[in-house]
């Protein structure tokens, strides 16, 4: 017997054992049935040689065929696994290059945007400086021009001595109040304002609002008063100095756009969490192209007439932002010909 046979070898020793088996049997037969000897002679060894090699030869096909299967699903399966292995490959290398590429165009649009934040930036500051550089060099001219006008022989002419120096002073006023606006729109646009928030009656403070414009709304014969059903007493919560400088800042503009014998009315409006308080007049008015653009710095609807009123042209940016800093909102609505309204929202203390 043989030490741990293949399967193989198992399998061709019980095919040999069976074919045996199968020509003992054969020959048993033959045996019985009282053959010639010489006819039993010859059929023994052939039947049992026949026999043996019949069931050995199907044994072992059966075998090889068994074989050649498990083999043939091995190969197969290996085939498959390599196959699933190199799809898989595929599929994260393809997510990898999509990773990649998605990375590398959020990395393009973020730099085109940053690139055009910059250039909006850099158009921002050229826009912003030569607007300061056209707003300081007209009273600088006018102060240049009175002030040489004087030392060169004005100061003793006593009919314009006097004049030219109450010019010049004017014009430094407005030097100085442009200076003044740049400052605090910096510190407005920087974060750097502080709101003194305190509870105050909005009506009381438009009331002393009213009082500071008194003569310059009497000499152009413009009335200064609240509107019919919209005078009530509202407590309101903001920094009461800024809200102070808003309210002078729109009633001082609707005298100065307004027409004579006209009318600066302001109302109060409640809106259940907030109070809406606008400041309505019938001058000039705005037409509707300037309407987006009233609130942007230096911007001027006519720039002639503003410039020779006086102003920093900040006036209406300072307010806007102010407004913005109490986490409110202000808007505009206006007419040409018909005049403007101005609204802006404050925090309401029940």
């Amino acid at each position: 017997m043989l030490k741990n046979p293949t399967p193989h070898q198992v399998a061709l020793f019980t095919a040999l054992r069976t074919g045996l088996l199968v020509a003992a049997l054969s020959i048993l037969l033959l045996y019985f049935l009282a053959w010639p000897e010489w006819v039993t002679a010859l059929a023994i060894p052939l039947v049992a040689v026949m026999a043996t090699y019949f069931i050995s030869y199907n044994y072992i096909k059966v075998y090889i065929l068994r074989k050649i299967k498990v083999i043939y699903k091995t190969i197969h399966d290996k085939k498959l696994t390599q196959e699933e292995k190199k799809s898989t490959s595929f599929d994260m290398n393809s997510n990898i290059i999509n990773e990649v590429e998605k990375d590398v165009q959020e990395w393009a649009d973020d730099h085109e945007k940053e690139i055009n934040r910059y250039k909006s930036w850099a158009e921002y500051r050229r826009k912003y400086i030569g607007d300061i550089s056209h707003e300081l060099k007209t009273p600088i001219f006018n102060i240049q021009g009175y002030i040489y006008t004087l030392l060169e022989g004005g100061l003793k002419d006593e009919r314009i001595n006097v004049s030219y120096l109450k010019k010049a002073a004017n014009n430094i006023d407005r030097l100085q109040t442009i200076v003044q606006d740049l400052e605090s729109i910096s510190r407005l646009e920087s974060g750097e304002l502080v709101l003194d928030l305190q509870v105050f009656d909005i009506k009381e403070l438009t009331e002393e609002v009213f009082e500071d414009f008194e003569i310059k709304a009497a000499r152009k014969k413009i009335g200064l008063e609240f509107k019919e059903g919209a005078a009530a007493n509202y407590k309101v919560k903001a920094d009461r100095e800024y809200i102070r400088q808003v309210l002078s800042n729109l009633v001082n503009n609707s005298i100065k756009y307004g027409t004579e014998n006209g009318k600066t009315k302001i109302g109060f409006y409640d809106m259940d969490k907030n109070i809406l308080i606008e400041v309505a007049d019938n001058g000039i008015g705005i037409p509707q192209k300037h309407l987006p653009h009233v609130f942007d710095r230096f911007y001027r609807v006519d720039k002639s007439r503003s410039r020779h009123q006086g102003g920093s042209g900040l006036g209406l940016s300072i307010v806007k932002h102010i407004i913005e800093a109490h986490h409110q909102t202000i808007n505009v609505r206006s007419t040409a010909s018909l005049g403007s309204t101005f609204g802006f929202t404050l925090e309401k203390v029940n």
